[in-house]
Protein backbone atom coordinates (compact mmCIF):
# COMPACT_ATOMS: atom_id res chain seq x y z
CA UNK A 1 0.00 0.00 0.00
CA UNK A 2 2.76 2.42 1.00
CA UNK A 3 4.79 1.39 -2.05
CA UNK A 4 1.81 2.08 -4.33
CA UNK A 5 1.22 5.44 -2.66
CA UNK A 6 4.86 6.41 -3.15
CA UNK A 7 4.72 5.32 -6.80
CA UNK A 8 1.59 7.38 -7.44
CA UNK A 9 3.16 10.37 -5.69
CA UNK A 10 6.30 10.12 -7.79
CA UNK A 11 4.25 9.68 -10.96
CA UNK A 12 2.28 12.83 -10.13
CA UNK A 13 5.48 14.90 -10.18
CA UNK A 14 6.92 13.29 -13.33
CA UNK A 15 3.86 12.71 -15.52
CA UNK A 16 3.49 14.30 -18.94
CA UNK A 17 1.08 17.17 -19.64
CA UNK A 18 -0.33 16.57 -23.12
CA UNK A 19 -2.26 19.80 -23.73
CA UNK A 20 -1.67 23.50 -23.29
CA UNK A 21 -4.61 23.76 -20.87
CA UNK A 22 -3.38 20.93 -18.61
CA UNK A 23 0.16 22.30 -18.69
CA UNK A 24 -1.07 25.83 -18.00
CA UNK A 25 -3.19 24.68 -15.05
CA UNK A 26 -0.18 22.93 -13.51
CA UNK A 27 1.90 26.04 -14.07
CA UNK A 28 -0.81 28.33 -12.71
CA UNK A 29 -0.99 26.58 -9.35
CA UNK A 30 2.77 26.41 -8.93
CA UNK A 31 3.36 29.95 -10.22
CA UNK A 32 0.65 31.14 -7.81
CA UNK A 33 2.44 29.39 -4.95
CA UNK A 34 5.77 30.85 -6.04
CA UNK A 35 4.44 34.40 -6.44
CA UNK A 36 2.61 34.26 -3.09
CA UNK A 37 5.83 33.13 -1.44
CA UNK A 38 7.54 35.97 -3.30
CA UNK A 39 5.13 38.43 -1.71
CA UNK A 40 5.72 36.81 1.69
CA UNK A 41 9.45 37.27 1.02
CA UNK A 42 8.89 40.96 0.21
CA UNK A 43 6.79 41.48 3.34
CA UNK A 44 9.56 39.95 5.44
CA UNK A 45 12.10 42.19 3.71
CA UNK A 46 9.98 45.30 4.34
CA UNK A 47 9.34 44.39 7.98
CA UNK A 48 13.00 43.57 8.59
CA UNK A 49 14.71 46.48 6.84
CA UNK A 50 12.17 49.34 6.69
CA UNK A 51 12.12 51.63 9.69
CA UNK A 52 15.69 52.88 9.44
CA UNK A 53 17.47 50.40 7.17
CA UNK A 54 15.68 51.15 3.88
CA UNK A 55 18.97 52.10 2.26
CA UNK A 56 20.30 48.56 2.77
CA UNK A 57 17.25 47.14 1.02
CA UNK A 58 17.78 49.55 -1.88
CA UNK A 59 21.37 48.29 -2.16
CA UNK A 60 20.13 44.68 -2.03
CA UNK A 61 17.86 45.23 -5.04
CA UNK A 62 20.51 47.23 -6.91
CA UNK A 63 23.05 44.42 -6.37
CA UNK A 64 20.86 42.04 -8.39
CA UNK A 65 21.32 44.15 -11.51
CA UNK A 66 24.71 42.99 -12.81
CA UNK A 67 24.48 39.23 -12.02
CA UNK A 68 20.91 39.10 -13.30
CA UNK A 69 21.89 40.92 -16.48
CA UNK A 70 24.62 38.36 -17.25
CA UNK A 71 22.21 35.49 -16.65
CA UNK A 72 19.47 37.02 -18.78
CA UNK A 73 21.83 37.62 -21.69
CA UNK A 74 23.54 34.21 -21.58
CA UNK A 75 20.69 31.85 -20.76
CA UNK A 76 17.26 33.38 -21.25
CA UNK A 77 18.12 34.33 -24.82
CA UNK A 78 19.19 30.79 -25.62
CA UNK A 79 16.48 29.01 -23.68
CA UNK A 80 13.16 30.36 -24.89
CA UNK A 81 14.22 31.64 -28.30
CA UNK A 82 16.51 28.84 -29.43
CA UNK A 83 17.15 25.90 -27.13
CA UNK A 84 13.57 24.66 -26.62
CA UNK A 85 12.57 24.87 -30.33
CA UNK A 86 15.81 23.17 -31.52
CA UNK A 87 15.88 20.60 -28.70
CA UNK A 88 12.18 19.77 -29.24
CA UNK A 89 12.82 19.23 -32.94
CA UNK A 90 15.84 16.99 -32.25
CA UNK A 91 13.86 14.88 -29.78
CA UNK A 92 11.51 13.86 -32.58
CA UNK A 93 14.34 12.53 -34.79
CA UNK A 94 17.73 12.09 -33.05
CA UNK A 95 17.54 11.69 -29.27
CA UNK A 96 21.29 11.17 -28.73
CA UNK A 97 22.05 14.29 -30.73
CA UNK A 98 19.56 16.20 -28.55
CA UNK A 99 21.59 15.28 -25.45
CA UNK A 100 24.82 16.27 -27.19
CA UNK A 101 23.27 19.64 -28.00
CA UNK A 102 22.23 20.01 -24.35
CA UNK A 103 25.73 19.33 -23.01
CA UNK A 104 27.24 21.66 -25.59
CA UNK A 105 24.90 24.49 -24.61
CA UNK A 106 25.37 24.00 -20.85
CA UNK A 107 29.16 23.91 -21.15
CA UNK A 108 29.38 26.89 -23.49
CA UNK A 109 27.04 28.99 -21.33
CA UNK A 110 28.90 28.02 -18.15
CA UNK A 111 32.30 28.81 -19.67
CA UNK A 112 31.21 32.23 -20.90
CA UNK A 113 29.50 32.95 -17.57
CA UNK A 114 32.68 32.14 -15.63
CA UNK A 115 34.67 34.53 -17.83
CA UNK A 116 32.12 37.32 -17.36
CA UNK A 117 31.91 36.61 -13.62
CA UNK A 118 35.66 37.00 -13.17
CA UNK A 119 35.50 40.35 -14.97
CA UNK A 120 32.52 41.49 -12.87
CA UNK A 121 34.19 40.31 -9.64
CA UNK A 122 37.30 42.35 -10.41
CA UNK A 123 35.51 45.46 -11.68
CA UNK A 124 32.47 45.30 -9.38
CA UNK A 125 33.12 48.73 -7.84
CA UNK A 126 33.32 50.82 -11.04
CA UNK A 127 30.34 48.91 -12.45
CA UNK A 128 28.34 49.62 -9.28
CA UNK A 129 29.25 53.31 -9.50
CA UNK A 130 28.04 53.32 -13.11
CA UNK A 131 24.67 51.74 -12.30
CA UNK A 132 24.03 53.58 -9.02
CA UNK A 133 25.83 56.92 -9.36
CA UNK A 134 23.90 58.54 -6.50
CA UNK A 135 24.92 55.91 -3.93
CA UNK A 136 27.46 57.12 -1.37
CA UNK A 137 30.68 55.22 -0.59
CA UNK A 138 29.07 53.12 2.16
CA UNK A 139 26.31 51.94 -0.17
CA UNK A 140 28.74 51.22 -3.03
CA UNK A 141 31.00 49.10 -0.79
CA UNK A 142 27.97 47.06 0.32
CA UNK A 143 26.66 46.76 -3.24
CA UNK A 144 30.04 45.43 -4.44
CA UNK A 145 30.09 42.77 -1.72
CA UNK A 146 26.49 41.64 -2.36
CA UNK A 147 27.01 41.57 -6.13
CA UNK A 148 30.00 39.25 -5.82
CA UNK A 149 28.08 36.79 -3.65
CA UNK A 150 25.09 36.78 -6.00
CA UNK A 151 27.27 35.68 -8.94
CA UNK A 152 27.31 32.15 -7.47
CA UNK A 153 23.51 31.94 -7.53
CA UNK A 154 23.45 32.79 -11.24
CA UNK A 155 25.83 29.91 -12.00
CA UNK A 156 23.31 27.50 -10.45
CA UNK A 157 20.54 29.17 -12.45
CA UNK A 158 22.38 28.66 -15.75
CA UNK A 159 22.39 24.87 -15.37
CA UNK A 160 18.96 24.80 -13.76
CA UNK A 161 17.26 26.70 -16.56
CA UNK A 162 18.62 24.32 -19.19
CA UNK A 163 17.12 21.52 -17.09
CA UNK A 164 13.86 23.48 -17.20
CA UNK A 165 14.11 23.61 -21.00
CA UNK A 166 14.67 19.83 -21.17
CA UNK A 167 11.66 19.09 -18.97
CA UNK A 168 9.35 21.54 -20.73
CA UNK A 169 10.37 20.15 -24.13
CA UNK A 170 9.35 16.73 -22.82
CA UNK A 171 6.06 18.29 -21.63
CA UNK A 172 6.91 17.87 -17.95
CA UNK A 173 5.93 21.19 -16.42
CA UNK A 174 5.38 20.49 -12.73
CA UNK A 175 8.94 20.21 -11.41
CA UNK A 176 10.20 23.24 -13.38
CA UNK A 177 7.30 25.19 -11.92
CA UNK A 178 8.06 23.98 -8.38
CA UNK A 179 11.69 25.13 -8.68
CA UNK A 180 10.89 28.88 -8.22
CA UNK A 181 8.87 27.96 -5.11
CA UNK A 182 12.00 26.44 -3.58
CA UNK A 183 14.02 29.48 -4.66
CA UNK A 184 11.72 31.77 -2.69
CA UNK A 185 11.80 29.38 0.27
CA UNK A 186 15.59 29.69 0.25
CA UNK A 187 15.40 33.50 0.42
CA UNK A 188 12.73 33.37 3.14
CA UNK A 189 15.00 31.04 5.12
CA UNK A 190 17.79 33.59 4.73
CA UNK A 191 15.59 36.46 5.95
CA UNK A 192 14.18 34.61 8.98
CA UNK A 193 17.20 32.66 10.19
CA UNK A 194 20.29 34.37 8.73
CA UNK A 195 19.34 38.08 8.68
CA UNK A 196 19.25 38.35 12.51
CA UNK A 197 22.92 37.29 12.51
CA UNK A 198 24.27 38.58 9.18
CA UNK A 199 21.95 41.52 8.45
CA UNK A 200 21.31 42.23 4.77
CA UNK A 201 23.75 39.41 3.90
CA UNK A 202 21.15 36.95 5.24
CA UNK A 203 18.72 37.20 2.30
CA UNK A 204 21.70 37.23 -0.11
CA UNK A 205 22.92 33.90 1.29
CA UNK A 206 19.29 32.79 0.96
CA UNK A 207 19.41 33.69 -2.75
CA UNK A 208 22.35 31.30 -3.23
CA UNK A 209 20.62 28.54 -1.24
CA UNK A 210 17.39 29.03 -3.21
CA UNK A 211 19.21 28.91 -6.56
CA UNK A 212 20.85 25.62 -5.58
CA UNK A 213 17.44 24.17 -4.62
CA UNK A 214 16.08 25.43 -7.98
CA UNK A 215 18.72 23.26 -9.67
CA UNK A 216 18.70 20.13 -7.55
CA UNK A 217 14.92 19.54 -7.56
CA UNK A 218 14.90 19.13 -11.36
CA UNK A 219 17.98 16.93 -11.76
CA UNK A 220 16.44 13.49 -10.91
CA UNK A 221 13.73 13.74 -13.59
CA UNK A 222 16.19 15.13 -16.16
CA UNK A 223 18.44 12.13 -15.51
CA UNK A 224 15.46 9.76 -15.71
CA UNK A 225 14.60 11.13 -19.16
CA UNK A 226 18.05 10.08 -20.39
CA UNK A 227 20.39 13.00 -19.76
CA UNK A 228 24.01 12.29 -18.77
CA UNK A 229 26.59 15.02 -18.40
CA UNK A 230 29.61 15.09 -20.73
CA UNK A 231 32.16 17.82 -21.16
CA UNK A 232 31.69 18.69 -24.81
CA UNK A 233 31.43 22.19 -26.25
CA UNK A 234 29.59 20.90 -29.32
CA UNK A 235 30.50 23.88 -31.48
CA UNK A 236 30.67 21.58 -34.50
CA UNK A 237 27.14 20.31 -33.91
CA UNK A 238 24.61 21.75 -36.33
CA UNK A 239 22.05 22.12 -33.53
CA UNK A 240 24.39 24.12 -31.29
CA UNK A 241 25.34 26.44 -34.15
CA UNK A 242 21.65 26.90 -34.95
CA UNK A 243 20.92 27.78 -31.31
CA UNK A 244 23.73 30.35 -31.27
CA UNK A 245 22.41 31.86 -34.50
CA UNK A 246 18.84 32.01 -33.20
CA UNK A 247 19.76 33.29 -29.75
CA UNK A 248 21.83 36.27 -30.91
CA UNK A 249 18.81 38.48 -31.78
CA UNK A 250 17.05 37.35 -28.60
CA UNK A 251 20.17 38.10 -26.54
CA UNK A 252 20.35 41.56 -28.09
CA UNK A 253 16.65 41.98 -27.35
CA UNK A 254 17.15 41.03 -23.71
CA UNK A 255 20.14 43.33 -23.58
CA UNK A 256 17.90 46.11 -24.80
CA UNK A 257 15.28 45.15 -22.18
CA UNK A 258 17.92 45.22 -19.45
CA UNK A 259 18.48 48.87 -20.29
CA UNK A 260 14.95 49.57 -19.00
CA UNK A 261 15.56 48.23 -15.51
CA UNK A 262 19.14 49.45 -15.31
CA UNK A 263 17.93 52.95 -16.19
CA UNK A 264 15.17 52.62 -13.57
CA UNK A 265 17.81 51.77 -10.94
CA UNK A 266 19.94 54.65 -12.24
CA UNK A 267 17.08 57.11 -11.66
CA UNK A 268 15.75 55.56 -8.44
CA UNK A 269 19.10 55.70 -6.64
CA UNK A 270 18.81 59.49 -6.72
CA UNK A 271 15.41 59.45 -4.99
CA UNK A 272 14.57 59.19 -1.29
CA UNK A 273 15.72 56.10 0.59
CA UNK A 274 13.32 53.22 0.01
CA UNK A 275 12.20 54.37 -3.45
CA UNK A 276 14.01 51.58 -5.29
CA UNK A 277 12.56 49.01 -2.88
CA UNK A 278 9.05 50.41 -3.43
CA UNK A 279 9.57 50.18 -7.20
CA UNK A 280 10.47 46.48 -6.93
CA UNK A 281 7.71 45.72 -4.39
CA UNK A 282 5.14 47.23 -6.79
CA UNK A 283 6.57 45.35 -9.74
CA UNK A 284 6.44 42.06 -7.82
CA UNK A 285 2.77 42.64 -6.95
CA UNK A 286 1.95 43.31 -10.60
CA UNK A 287 4.04 40.29 -11.63
CA UNK A 288 1.56 37.98 -9.87
CA UNK A 289 -1.21 38.20 -12.53
CA UNK A 290 1.34 38.58 -15.36
CA UNK A 291 3.12 35.41 -14.31
CA UNK A 292 -0.05 33.56 -13.42
CA UNK A 293 -1.87 34.17 -16.69
CA UNK A 294 0.83 35.23 -19.17
CA UNK A 295 3.94 33.27 -18.31
CA UNK A 296 2.05 30.04 -17.66
CA UNK A 297 0.27 30.00 -21.03
CA UNK A 298 3.41 31.20 -22.80
CA UNK A 299 5.60 28.47 -21.32
CA UNK A 300 2.96 25.79 -21.82
CA UNK A 301 2.37 26.78 -25.44
CA UNK A 302 5.98 27.11 -26.63
CA UNK A 303 6.90 23.40 -26.98
CA UNK A 304 3.61 22.60 -28.73
CA UNK A 305 3.75 25.67 -30.99
CA UNK A 306 7.38 24.81 -31.82
CA UNK A 307 6.34 21.41 -33.15
CA UNK A 308 4.08 23.15 -35.68
CA UNK A 309 6.23 26.24 -36.17
CA UNK A 310 7.96 25.23 -39.41
CA UNK A 311 4.65 25.38 -41.30
CA UNK A 312 2.82 27.88 -39.12
CA UNK A 313 1.19 29.72 -42.03
CA UNK A 314 -0.51 26.52 -43.20
CA UNK A 315 -0.91 24.79 -39.85
CA UNK A 316 -4.43 25.09 -38.47
CA UNK A 317 -3.20 23.43 -35.28
CA UNK A 318 -0.67 26.24 -34.72
CA UNK A 319 -3.30 28.91 -35.32
CA UNK A 320 -5.86 27.23 -33.07
CA UNK A 321 -3.35 26.66 -30.26
CA UNK A 322 -2.17 30.26 -30.38
CA UNK A 323 -5.62 31.82 -30.68
CA UNK A 324 -7.05 29.75 -27.82
CA UNK A 325 -4.10 30.59 -25.57
CA UNK A 326 -4.36 34.32 -26.27
CA UNK A 327 -8.08 34.34 -25.53
CA UNK A 328 -7.48 32.57 -22.22
CA UNK A 329 -4.88 35.18 -21.27
CA UNK A 330 -7.33 38.00 -22.02
CA UNK A 331 -10.09 36.21 -20.11
CA UNK A 332 -8.04 36.00 -16.91
CA UNK A 333 -5.68 38.98 -17.10
CA UNK A 334 -8.26 41.71 -17.80
CA UNK A 335 -10.30 41.28 -14.58
CA UNK A 336 -7.04 40.79 -12.65
CA UNK A 337 -5.76 44.18 -13.84
CA UNK A 338 -9.03 45.87 -12.84
CA UNK A 339 -8.91 44.29 -9.37
CA UNK A 340 -5.29 45.33 -8.94
CA UNK A 341 -6.17 48.92 -9.84
CA UNK A 342 -9.31 49.17 -7.70
CA UNK A 343 -7.97 47.33 -4.63
CA UNK A 344 -4.40 48.62 -4.78
CA UNK A 345 -4.32 50.27 -1.32
CA UNK A 346 -5.78 47.36 0.70
CA UNK A 347 -3.67 44.90 -1.30
CA UNK A 348 -0.48 46.81 -0.59
CA UNK A 349 -1.40 47.14 3.07
CA UNK A 350 -2.19 43.42 3.38
CA UNK A 351 0.95 42.30 1.57
CA UNK A 352 3.55 44.79 2.83
CA UNK A 353 1.81 46.50 5.73
CA UNK A 354 4.02 45.47 8.63
CA UNK A 355 4.27 48.01 11.44
CA UNK A 356 7.74 48.95 10.19
CA UNK A 357 6.28 49.80 6.76
CA UNK A 358 4.89 53.36 7.20
CA UNK A 359 1.56 54.58 5.84
CA UNK A 360 3.33 57.02 3.51
CA UNK A 361 5.22 54.10 1.95
CA UNK A 362 1.92 52.22 1.58
CA UNK A 363 0.31 55.09 -0.33
CA UNK A 364 3.35 55.57 -2.57
CA UNK A 365 3.54 51.85 -3.32
CA UNK A 366 -0.19 51.84 -4.17
CA UNK A 367 0.34 54.67 -6.67
CA UNK A 368 3.15 52.74 -8.38
CA UNK A 369 0.98 49.59 -8.42
CA UNK A 370 -1.78 51.61 -10.12
CA UNK A 371 0.71 52.67 -12.79
CA UNK A 372 1.85 49.08 -13.32
CA UNK A 373 -1.72 47.73 -13.39
CA UNK A 374 -2.40 49.58 -16.66
CA UNK A 375 -0.18 47.12 -18.53
CA UNK A 376 -1.06 43.79 -16.87
CA UNK A 377 -2.97 42.55 -19.94
CA UNK A 378 -0.30 43.77 -22.34
CA UNK A 379 2.58 42.23 -20.41
CA UNK A 380 0.73 38.93 -20.00
CA UNK A 381 -0.05 38.73 -23.73
CA UNK A 382 3.55 39.63 -24.64
CA UNK A 383 4.69 36.42 -22.92
CA UNK A 384 2.75 34.40 -25.51
CA UNK A 385 3.27 36.65 -28.52
CA UNK A 386 7.06 36.63 -28.23
CA UNK A 387 7.11 32.84 -27.86
CA UNK A 388 4.93 32.49 -30.95
CA UNK A 389 7.66 34.27 -32.92
CA UNK A 390 10.26 31.92 -31.41
CA UNK A 391 8.15 28.92 -32.37
CA UNK A 392 8.34 29.97 -36.03
CA UNK A 393 12.08 30.56 -35.44
CA UNK A 394 11.84 34.31 -35.96
CA UNK A 395 13.91 35.97 -33.25
CA UNK A 396 14.70 39.19 -35.11
CA UNK A 397 11.21 40.71 -35.18
CA UNK A 398 10.78 40.64 -31.36
CA UNK A 399 14.23 42.25 -31.08
CA UNK A 400 13.27 45.23 -33.25
CA UNK A 401 9.96 45.65 -31.45
CA UNK A 402 11.62 45.35 -28.02
CA UNK A 403 14.12 48.02 -29.07
CA UNK A 404 11.26 50.38 -29.92
CA UNK A 405 9.67 49.63 -26.54
CA UNK A 406 12.89 50.39 -24.67
CA UNK A 407 13.37 53.71 -26.46
CA UNK A 408 9.84 54.69 -25.42
CA UNK A 409 10.45 53.49 -21.86
CA UNK A 410 13.74 55.32 -21.39
CA UNK A 411 12.37 58.56 -22.81
CA UNK A 412 9.21 58.55 -20.68
CA UNK A 413 11.14 57.44 -17.57
CA UNK A 414 13.45 60.43 -17.98
CA UNK A 415 10.60 62.81 -18.85
CA UNK A 416 8.18 61.74 -16.10
CA UNK A 417 10.83 61.56 -13.38
CA UNK A 418 13.01 64.57 -14.15
CA UNK A 419 10.62 66.94 -15.95
CA UNK A 420 7.20 66.17 -14.41
CA UNK A 421 8.68 65.14 -11.03
CA UNK A 422 6.51 62.05 -10.63
CA UNK A 423 9.32 60.20 -8.90
CA UNK A 424 9.05 56.42 -8.67
CA UNK A 425 5.45 56.56 -10.00
CA UNK A 426 6.88 57.86 -13.27
CA UNK A 427 9.00 54.72 -13.63
CA UNK A 428 5.89 52.54 -13.40
CA UNK A 429 3.96 54.67 -15.90
CA UNK A 430 6.84 54.58 -18.38
CA UNK A 431 7.03 50.79 -18.25
CA UNK A 432 3.26 50.52 -18.78
CA UNK A 433 3.28 52.86 -21.79
CA UNK A 434 6.16 50.99 -23.40
CA UNK A 435 4.52 47.60 -22.74
CA UNK A 436 1.26 48.69 -24.37
CA UNK A 437 3.10 49.79 -27.51
CA UNK A 438 5.13 46.56 -27.58
CA UNK A 439 1.98 44.44 -27.27
CA UNK A 440 0.14 46.24 -30.07
CA UNK A 441 3.04 46.06 -32.51
CA UNK A 442 3.77 42.37 -31.75
CA UNK A 443 0.08 41.58 -32.13
CA UNK A 444 -0.34 43.09 -35.58
CA UNK A 445 3.05 41.99 -36.96
CA UNK A 446 2.41 38.36 -35.97
CA UNK A 447 -1.04 38.55 -37.53
CA UNK A 448 0.52 39.77 -40.78
CA UNK A 449 3.01 36.89 -40.75
CA UNK A 450 0.78 33.96 -39.80
CA UNK A 451 -2.86 35.12 -39.98
CA UNK A 452 -3.30 33.17 -36.76
CA UNK A 453 -6.49 34.72 -35.43
CA UNK A 454 -9.63 36.56 -36.36
CA UNK A 455 -9.16 40.05 -34.97
CA UNK A 456 -12.88 40.54 -34.50
CA UNK A 457 -13.35 37.25 -32.63
CA UNK A 458 -11.09 38.44 -29.83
Amino acid sequence: MIKKWLFNGTNFFTQKQNSIISAAVVLMFTVLASRILGLVRDRLLSSTFFGGQEWQLDVYFAAFRIPDMIFQLLVMGALSAAFIPVFSSSLKHKIEEAWEITNGCINLASLVFIIFSVVVYIFAKPLSNLIAPEFNEQKIVLMVSLTRIMLLSQFFFIISNFFTGILQSNQRFLLPAIAPVLYNIGIIFGIIFLAPVYGIYGPVYGVVIGAFLHLIVQYPLVKKLGYHYKFVLGINLKGVRKIIKLMLPRTLGLGVNQIEYTFAVFLATGMAAGSLSIFYFSQHLQALPVGLFGLTFGQAALPMLSQEGENAEKSEKFKNLFSASLKQIFYFALPASVLLLVLRVPLVRIVFGAKEFPWEATLLTAKVVAAFSLSVVAQAAIQLLVRAFYAIQDTKTPLFIASLSVIINVFFSWFLVTQINLGVVGLGLAISLASLVQFLVLFFVLHQKVQCFNLFSL
